[in-house]
């Protein structure tokens, strides 16, 4: 099919769907699952076809020894099946030993492998969503080190599963471990800026005006995009780390130092691929404003605020932070949706458009590059 484009008149046409649609949402998962598939119901209503629902109902239940085991309660089989997985949503807790504990990543990682099992030689293919990467913080190896990411894509492969769709990759070169599996990237660049343009209709992306800075070197790709894509210039953080000790894992930071032109008076946009203790984005922020930035916004796909949200309440409360952006890609706590200094990002009809696309065989090329849309966006406003 030539038209990379996915409507309503291409969705569940037979000559080039692959099968019947089913979706899996693993546990925790459930709200972002239930918004894709609110937006596939609704494009096949519009191309005349009546659906409820694609989601086949599915649970994890545990023994009293801690065991689990994945059931999928719907039949799957000849369908093609897409599970949702969010390894980073904590908030789930099961019982052990009449102690409560919270689900961690490798929980979230078993119960996708579980509900595979069960469906798995009866589904016509099986395709992963996974927005955050598991294991995908640990992306090289130094020394003796495990390479948990690596392993599980090539669990995933063995297991049957073809297709992996993923969100800013902290590393996206793991995808090397499974050259031979259709492993998609995606980077949420549209979504963020239409956000970013509802909650701040006045922002002039102008040289003279915006300014795109990388918190640090590993961040300069997806800065670089932002930033092409704007017609602003570009400038980044060095972080000059002190590699004679360890803390927390990891060589702790001396100082950030910066590399780029004057900020002075400018609104300055700073994107991550996580926020997790926010530490550095908050020391970048202060060193931004310290040389006379006038507005900060920060972006991350994946704002886990694993610190809480009192540092960042006092730094947009001292003026040092603006907004703060991220994604529904994965488990937000209902406090931070609360504040309104953030802005959250929905990605589910962006993720939508990978299922309907892959479901048909179709390219998803124009899907991955939004240029286009980026550049009839920012001409709406001219």
């Amino acid at each position: 099919m030539s038209n990379n484009s996915i409507t309503p008149s291409s969705f569940f046409n037979p000559e080039t769907q692959v099968a019947d649609l089913g979706l899996i949402a693993c546990p925790g998962a459930e709200e972002f699952t239930n918004l894709i598939d609110r937006h596939l119901v609704s494009w096949a209503e519009e191309a005349g076809f009546k659906r409820d629902t694609f989601i086949i109902p599915c649970d994890c239940p545990r023994f009293q020894s801690g065991d689990a085991k994945g059931l999928v309660k719907e039949s799957a089989r000849g369908d093609d099946i897409f599970f949702v997985v969010d390894p980073g949503n904590y908030s789930l807790t099961y019982n052990l030993f009449g102690h409560e504990n919270h689900m961690s990543p490798d929980d979230h990682f078993a119960n996708l492998k579980r509900l595979i099992q069960a469906v798995a030689g009866r589904a016509h293919r099986m395709s992963v969503i996974m927005p955050s990467l598991y294991g995908g913080r640990q992306h090289r190896r130094i020394a003796r080190e495990s390479l948990d990411c690596a392993v599980a894509l090539q669990e995933l492969q063995n297991m049957g599963i073809k297709n992996i769709i993923t969100f800013d990759a902290h590393d996206p070169r793991l995808m090397n471990a499974v050259p031979l599996m259709s492993f998609d990237n995606v980077m949420p660049t549209y979504q963020v800026l239409k956000t970013l343009l509802r909650h701040m209709p006045e922002l002039n992306f102008d040289k003279e005006h915006f300014i795109v800075i990388s918190p640090d070197e590993g961040a300069m790709s997806r800065n670089m995009y932002f930033s092409s894509v704007l017609g602003c210039n570009l400038g980044m953080f060095y972080k000059r780390r002190d590699y004679s000790r360890v803390v927390d894992g990891r060589n702790p930071i001396v100082a950030h130092e910066y590399l780029g032109e004057s900020v002075e008076g400018k609104t300055v946009f700073i994107a991550d691929d996580i926020i997790a203790s926010g530490e550095s984005m908050l020391e970048v922020a202060r060193e931004l404003r310290s040389r006379g930035a006038k507005y900060i916004i920060a972006d991350a796909t994946f704002p886990l605020f694993t610190s809480g949200l009192a540092k960042f309440d006092a730094a947009v409360k001292e003026g040092v932070l603006t907004a703060v952006l991220g994604t529904n890609l994965t488990y937000r706590k209902p406090e931070l949706l609360e504040r309104d200094w953030y802005f959250d990002v929905d990605c589910s009809k962006y993720t939508a458009y990978f299922v309907a696309a892959i479901n048909h065989d179709m390219s998803v090329s124009a899907i991955c590059d939004p240029l286009k849309k980026i550049e009839a966006l920012l001409a709406g406003r001219r």
